[in-house]
């Protein structure tokens, strides 16, 4: 019988639990819950998960644990967290009226982001198993092919959030049809973005040559502003931090397109060709 780590299949377990609750707790009628404080308790609660999807393969790799249970496992776990919990959140706080056109166009969005959460995942499983075999891990890992379902759970709640935020309500004054437009467009433009051939960069292979001394004093200002956003401006802070990702990720992918390939700027943003 073949040994199964502990610590790093805990930490996947972790954030599987994280995901769940989110999702039943999002099923369960709370009367004296407000649909912000549901978002905003739902948002930590995957921002948990994401930092637990981030630990359990950082540490798999440090003990050399990896293994294929641990990688299935982590991304039925993704897949749950990350795909299903932001469409369930997405139609208990829109709850359109059933049988209603609108209630068909929030369900096939929502269908649309969680069936693509999980070919992200499947296509990610058979790169990753690929470039394995052929020894080309790192280089596979410099960047992501189509938009992490980790990225994508941010970005797909933060727009939730805000919509139903204070800064909303003071900004934009959403009614409930703007509202669900703006998340049917939101969440089906991620989905897409899921399964597109634009490169993403990640951040396992991120590197500087910053000094040691800048390195820390830029790192402790960033925690500082990361820190007043998260306590002061959470619903903002979330909805930018996220999006700015996701466009990072297409801006470079164009920039790449107008060089060309013959260019060796942004070289490994190349669009994926796509079987």
């Amino acid at each position: 019988m073949r040994r199964i780590n502990l610590l790093p299949n805990l930490i996947t377990a972790f954030g599987l639990v994280c995901g769940l609750f989110v999702i039943f707790r999002t099923l369960t009628d709370a009367p004296h819950i407000t649909t912000y404080q549901l978002l905003q308790t739902s948002t930590i609660l995957l921002i948990v998960a994401g930092v637990a999807d981030l630990l359990d393969g950082a540490v798999a790799r440090l003990m050399h644990h990896e293994s294929e249970f641990g990688a299935l496992f982590d991304s039925l776990a993704d897949a749950i967290s990350f795909g299903v919990a932001p469409s369930v959140l997405m139609l208990k706080v829109l709850n359109p009226e059933q049988g209603t056109p609108l209630s068909f166009i929030c369900i096939v969005a929502a269908l649309l982001y969680s069936i693509c959460g999980v070919l992200r995942l499947v296509r990610y499983n058979v790169k990753a198993s690929v470039a394995k075999k052929e020894s080309t891990a790192l280089d596979y890992h410099k960047n992501f092919s189509g938009l992490p379902i980790p990225a994508a759970a941010g970005a797909a709640v933060s727009v939730n959030l805000f919509l139903f935020s204070p800064f909303a309500d003071k900004w934009l004054a959403p009614t409930d049809t703007m509202r669900l437009w703006i998340l049917v467009a939101a969440t089906s433009i991620i989905g897409l973005l899921m399964i597109s051939k634009l490169r993403f960069p990640s951040l396992k292979t991120f590197q500087t040559r910053v000094r040691s001394s800048t390195l820390v004093m830029l790192t402790a200002l960033g925690a500082l502003i990361f820190l007043y956003g998260l306590l002061h401006f959470f619903a903002l802070f979330i909805l930018v931090i996220s999006w700015i990702y996701v466009l990072l990720g297409c801006i470079l992918t164009l920039i790449r397109l107008i060089a060309g390939s013959k260019s060796k700027t942004l070289k490994d943003f190349e669009p994926e060709d796509l079987e």
